[in-house]
């Protein structure tokens, strides 16, 4: 038989030689391929020289994580007690936290740089913030962590005074702030705006482009659903748009009641009102800048806004020569602003004329518009963490 074969000739000869040597050649090259990542993984890791928490205690936090951030969570499930992703991004390793489970002293802090996302809408919501803050001071003062930035869901009338006594520059332990509407303290030293975003309290979703959202025609002109207070410049828009017949053209659904939890079909009706009108009218709330701004980019629908100041303490500084809406302003944002309602009938008029071609142009000018201010944003908190946490190299 075969083995007798073998043992009467040359106690050497292996009919699998060459396979082995092949099999030897490949598992050394394995080794070497892993050696290499394991090196680059290395280097790589020093590289990450700073690690973030982010602690999403505030809706805005999903704003930040998924839209800015281009993040996941894990689970996907919206109603999860606890959702978490990572990703690296410059030098640093960022984690993020986020649900209701996400409870001071029940979770593990797993890096000495937090960023605490909260919510200071309101009275109720300000109390919580500050049980968050009260807790990170108490990790910074038992040397658990080294540094705590806040990502702050502002008061619309910018009240936010409560904060200022939390910051490092006023003796607190809050390195940096990123604030919501046009505060008038932003500084752009430890104090910086921040982008509303869209509704993600609403579980409005990241949308990604699509060829038919470029291309295809629209069925309306403009749209506006929402809320139409008494005695607001939104009912003067209502009134313009009937008066010129103009509402037939558009996707017009008014409400007297503000519903914070929208409804399945109505939320289906919102998204594609966007989808379907070429304009998304964004008059004026309790603030100017609205969710509805960055979910009509979304959807490549053109914000056309009521750009005037709302009443209370925002942008009433030096530095705010062209609030409101300074940081939209500021990146180039490609909206149509106007000052009056009276304006829309001649917007809407050279609409009518425009060609489906103009229009795409126009959309993906928005579009990548859009993509490139999230980048922008998600560039500059980034550095921002980096040159106000990693020890400054000039000694």
């Amino acid at each position: 038989g075969f083995t007798d074969h073998v043992a009467l000739g040359n106690e050497e000869w292996n009919p699998w030689d060459a396979d082995e040597k092949n099999e030897l050649a490949a598992s050394q090259q394995r080794y070497e391929a892993n050696l290499k990542m394991i090196k680059y993984a290395r280097s790589h890791l020093e590289q990450t020289s700073l690690r973030v928490q982010i602690w999403g205690k505030a809706a805005i936090g999903l704003y930040l994580w998924q839209h800015i951030f281009g993040g996941n969570l894990e689970p996907a499930d919206v109603i999860a007690q606890w959702r978490e992703g990572s990703q690296n991004a410059g030098k640093t390793y960022f984690s993020f936290l986020t649900g209701p489970s996400v409870v001071p002293g029940y979770f593990s802090v797993e890096a000495e740089h937090v960023v605490l996302v909260l919510n200071g809408r309101e009275p109720a919501k300000i109390a919580y913030a500050t049980q968050w803050l009260h807790y990170a001071q108490t990790l910074m003062e038992t040397r658990k962590i080294q540094h705590v930035a806040v990502v702050l869901l502002g008061n619309e009338q910018c009240n936010n005074a409560w904060i200022q006594p939390y910051l490092k520059r006023n003796g607190g332990f809050v390195n940096l702030l990123f604030v919501t509407y046009d505060y008038a303290f932003v500084n752009e030293e430890d104090i910086f705006q921040w982008p509303l975003g869209v509704a993600t309290y609403r579980n409005f979703p990241v949308v990604e482009p699509s060829w038919s959202m470029l291309h295809d025609p629209r069925s309306y002109l403009c749209n506006f659903l929402g809320t139409v207070y008494k005695n607001s410049s939104r009912e003067t828009l209502i009134e313009i748009l009937k008066q010129d017949g103009l509402d037939k053209l558009c996707w017009i659904a008014a409400r007297e009641q503000w519903q914070p939890q929208e409804t399945n079909e109505s939320f289906k009706n919102y998204q594609d009102a966007l989808l379907q009108s070429d304009l998304t009218l964004c008059p004026v709330g309790i603030n100017t800048e609205c969710y509805r701004i960055y979910e009509a980019c979304s959807y490549g629908s053109l914000p056309v806004i009521e750009d005037v100041m709302t009443p209370g303490d925002c942008g009433n500084s030096s530095v705010y020569h062209s609030a409101p809406l300074q940081l939209l302003k500021t990146m180039g944002a490609p909206f149509i602003f106007i000052k009056n309602w009276k304006e829309l009938p001649a917007i809407l008029e050279k609409e009518k004329k425009m060609s489906l071609q103009e229009k795409i142009q126009r959309r993906k000018k928005l579009l990548e518009w859009y993509r490139n201010f999230k980048a922008w944003m998600r560039q500059k908190f980034i550095n921002t963490l980096e040159n106000s946490f990693l020890p400054n190299d000039k000694g």
